[in-house]
This record gives C-alpha cells, structure tokens and sequence, in this order.
C-alpha cells in the first residue's frame, strides 16, 4: 500500500471523506482499488462502487 500523501496520478477520484483520498489532489492514495456493484445487472455507472473506500 502506498503512502496516505502519495496520490496515485492512475486513480481520479473526488470523495474527500475517504481515508484514502490525497488531501492534495483529487487522487486515491492507495496502489490499487477494488470496484464493485450493488446491483444484481448493473447498467449505469450509478450502479458501481469503490469497494476500497474507508470512512476517514
């Protein structure tokens, strides 16, 4: 895993309530995330989810 102030410049991403995202830009700290669904079909982007997000 990499460093919590080191942005992953491969992974955008906005949720600042996230105790993966960098402070200083708008990218996850960690090496890799795990994407997932809550639908049984998913057919939106809506539908998906970071499963690596961690409440900060």
């Amino acid at each position: 895993m990499q460093n919590q102030t080191t942005p992953n410049a491969s992974i955008k991403c906005s949720v600042s309530n996230c105790a993966h995202h960098c402070e200083q830009s708008q990218h996850c700290c960690l090496s890799t995330i795990q994407v997932g669904t809550h639908e049984k079909n998913p057919t939106m982007c809506q539908c998906t989810d970071c499963e690596s997000f961690k409440m900060r």
